[in-house]
């Protein structure tokens, strides 16, 4: 097995390295997948680079109806994010109170992730 040494300064990499380029209307090339295990072994190897083809990889089950329930959640989050990013009424009212819990313990730090945390309770709670 090939094994991969990083230069000083680079502890490691993880996630998708290389994505295939879309061409013609479908992907073409691999994916170049990077992992990282932090669990406490013996085994200092904890890196592993994977590669899967994208032309290759056909999904085998549809989607679970929990998973089709996530995708519509996550679609409306995302509608509502936008709608009220561009809502000129609560612009300042979302600035202040996102201000307001920034330094707080738990607070969320960047304006999207709190726009997210507002429409996602909002969202849930229009579901019941």
């Amino acid at each position: 097995m090939g094994k991969v040494k990083y230069s000083e300064g680079i502890d490691y990499v993880q996630g998708s390295l290389a994505k295939p380029k879309v061409k013609d209307g479908h992907k073409c090339g691999s994916y170049l997948i990077g992992t990282h295990r932090t669990a406490a072994t013996t085994n200092p190897e904890c890196t592993r680079l994977y590669i899967r083809n994208a032309e290759t990889y056909k999904r085998t089950t549809p989607p679970s109806a929990d998973e089709l329930a996530i995708r519509e959640r996550f679609a409306q989050v995302s509608h509502m994010v936008s709608v009220r990013k561009k809502d000129l009424s609560k612009i300042n009212a979302d600035t202040a109170a996102f201000l307001a819990q920034k330094d707080q313990p738990g607070g969320k730090t960047t304006m999207l992730s709190w726009y997210w945390m507002v429409c996602s309770a909002e969202y849930d709670k229009q579901q019941g």
